[in-house]
């Protein structure tokens, strides 16, 4: 009798643990990182600062990290894109150039509504967060423009795996499109230090959509195996552009990419 007693303890005590692990298998997330490093070319429009066109070379780098969340039976995927690029630009009579810096952070949510063989195809909303400045070295009046613009948009993604002699290959393709945001922009001919005098920003302040901000991000990338290490190369297409306050600005980037993959599990069994 005793013993029974003690075995049905031991079992009472057992069974939390057994309970604990089968939700923290349930509760197991899929994560991605990558880190990507690029080299590009830049197109430069700002009629704030100039109105010719200045081109050059550019940096970029780009950080992403996907995992699958518990909604919708785990197909919706949560990805966070963290990019930003440095440019140095000349016009192109080479009489004056621009330094331009824009890091963007992107938030989105991906619903997988089809999966099958090959093929993965996944869209949802996304948050895009922008922040930086371009500097014209030859202005000695208002010499700097500030960039700062957020936005909802669409994002959509198109996976394709596939194998080659065994080993495993991933092609993806990405699309954000920005749909409704606010930007800042100061006015034609407006220096800085009159908005930080008269502090009135009502007009600095601007609504955008599709018909003043046609702006677009595409990213291709692959990745493929190199011993225990996943490689990655890629493309990305950015075009930024804008008209608010009878201004006009565009920064055209386009920068081939390279960097390195990880894949772990984030296990959490109080999800």
């Amino acid at each position: 009798m005793k013993k029974t007693i003690i075995g049905l303890l031991f079992l009472c005590l057992c069974l939390p643990s057994i309970q604990a692990q089968e939700d923290t298998i349930r509760t197991t997330r899929q994560v991605m990182r990558s880190t990507l490093y690029g080299i590009g070319h830049t197109n430069l429009l700002d009629t704030y600062l100039s109105p010719m066109e200045y081109t050059g070379p550019e940096l970029r780098i780009l950080r992403e990290n996907i995992r699958n969340t518990k909604y919708m039976d785990s197909k919706v995927y949560r990805q966070s894109l963290f990019q930003a690029n440095v440019s140095l630009t000349e016009n192109k009579a080479g009489t004056g150039s621009e330094f331009a810096f824009l890091a963007n952070w992107n938030l989105a949510y991906h619903y997988s509504f089809y999966k099958s063989g090959k093929w993965q195809l996944q869209a949802g909303p996304n948050l895009d967060l922008n922040g930086g400045m371009i500097y014209n070295m030859r202005n000695s009046n208002n010499p700097v423009n500030a960039k700062a613009y957020a936005n909802l948009g669409a994002s959509g993604m198109a996976i394709y795996h596939f194998k080659i002699k065994e080993h495993p290959f991933m092609l993806r393709y990405q699309l954000n499109v920005p749909l409704l945001g606010v930007m800042f922009s100061p006015e034609y001919g407006q220096p800085y230090y009159e908005m930080s005098i008269a502090k009135d920003f009502g007009k600095n302040i601007r609504f955008t959509s599709l018909h003043n901000q046609p702006s677009v991000r595409q990213f291709i990338t692959l990745d493929f195996p190199i011993r225990n290490t996943t490689l990655r190369v890629g493309y990305v297409c950015d075009i930024q552009q804008a008209k608010v306050n009878h201004l006009k600005s565009h920064m055209w980037s386009h920068s081939f990419l390279i960097g390195f993959v990880k894949h772990f599990q984030i296990i959490n069994p109080y999800q």
